[in-house]
């Protein structure tokens, strides 16, 4: 590291002084500085992004209808201001709204796979329909995508909301 040195001079006459002369060795910040480039390059080399699978359907059964019980359908409809609107099989009187925090679309989704478990024996039945509206914003429905990827859903459809539903979106909002 840092050492000081005695340097005795030639003249040993002069009583009480000493010369010292200071030298620094710079290997450890040397192998510091080497350290944290290899740690920041490791680091930012292991990191690889992280994306979200997205199945597609095949384009040969886009027009062969799906055939399912309307007890075994969800349909969410992500809207403005962070709120979805909700509603099982195909009754869009029954329309409730809700938002993304905990206690909303999470249990909502628990719920009728609870149910949909119950009456069928099979939760992995039930399908989820989620239509966004023109007003929802892409990182809502992301936000709804996370929650099928988190509550273990197989079958959910991303199909565009239909003018009944954006009708009745805006009359339940009055």
């Amino acid at each position: 590291m840092a050492a000081i040195e005695e340097k005795s001079g030639g003249n040993n006459n002069r009583i009480g002084r000493k010369k010292l002369s200071t030298r620094v060795d710079l290997t450890p910040m040397v192998d510091l500085g080497f350290l944290l480039i290899t740690f920041f390059i490791f680091t930012n080399a292991l990191e690889k992004p992280t994306a979200m699978n997205l199945y597609l359907p095949n384009e040969k059964i886009i027009d062969i209808p799906l055939k399912t019980a309307r007890s075994k359908v969800l349909q969410l409809i992500p809207a403005a201001n962070n709120t979805i609107f909700y509603f099982e099989g195909d009754d869009l009187n029954n329309l409730h709204e809700t938002g993304f925090y905990e206690d909303g679309l999470r249990q909502i989704i628990l719920r009728k796979k609870q149910q949909v478990g119950t009456q069928f024996g099979d939760a992995k039945e039930m399908l989820i329909m989620i239509k966004p509206t023109d007003e929802c914003t892409y990182e809502n429905v992301v936000a709804v995508l996370d929650e099928m990827l988190i509550n273990d859903v197989k079958r959910y459809m991303l199909i565009d909301a239909g003018e009944a539903e954006k009708i009745s979106v805006l009359k339940h909002r009055e």
